[in-house]
């Protein structure tokens, strides 16, 4: 496996729509857009305009997540961006801790038949690092707290606990939001 993890950018709309788009067009997926812009926006684009919508967030400057690549195939994805520029900003569930200018890691997806290979964690780490480089202080991320036990796979997008601070994320604080009947948390990887 040569496994490479790189921000997600204009030439990669095809790419994400193999990882989160639907397979027909005019299907209402998530696109991974419901944390990543207004709720009321999210709920009102429909079918084709929402991978237009991702197909624009890709044109910007800073990228709306990252992809992993094993040789020519897309493997994998993760969500995440400026926290300002999020949903999380005004979450109730999800509490700020403090001021400062964090990054939200929201989902972390690897495509069927890739699993269990370590792809997860390479998306987690690659993510950072995207952070870093466009100048992050910290990275945030709300995993479920499941206890090793078994996660619904629709639900696992979120990550867990063991995830996260495999890779250098530690403990916050709880949270209020709760996911597949899982605790979430919040944890933080400081890149000061």
């Amino acid at each position: 496996m040569s496994l490479v993890v790189t921000a997600a950018g204009p030439g990669s709309f095809a790419d994400v729509a193999t990882m989160v788009g639907p397979k027909r067009p005019d299907a209402n997926v998530c696109w991974c857009l419901s944390y990543r812009i207004p709720s009321k926006e999210n709920q009102a684009l429909a079918g084709p305009a929402r991978g237009e919508r991702v197909r624009a967030l890709l044109a910007q400057d800073v990228p709306p997540g990252v992809l992993a690549h094993d040789g020519e195939d897309v493997v994998g994805w993760a969500g995440i961006h400026p926290r300002s520029a999020t949903t999380f900003a005004r979450n109730r569930r999800i509490p700020h801790v403090d001021d400062l200018d964090v990054w939200s890691l929201w989902c972390v997806r690897v495509r069927p038949g890739h699993r269990g290979r370590g792809i997860a964690h390479a998306l987690v780490r690659g993510a950072v690092e995207v952070a870093r480089e466009h100048g992050a202080p910290a990275v945030e991320a709300y995993p479920v707290d499941n206890e090793g036990r078994r996660v619904n796979l629709t639900m696992a997008y979120v990550g867990t606990r063991k995830l996260f601070e495999a890779n250098g994320f530690e403990f916050v604080t709880t949270t209020t939001s709760v996911l597949d009947g899982f605790p979430r948390v919040l944890l933080r990887h400081d890149l000061r």
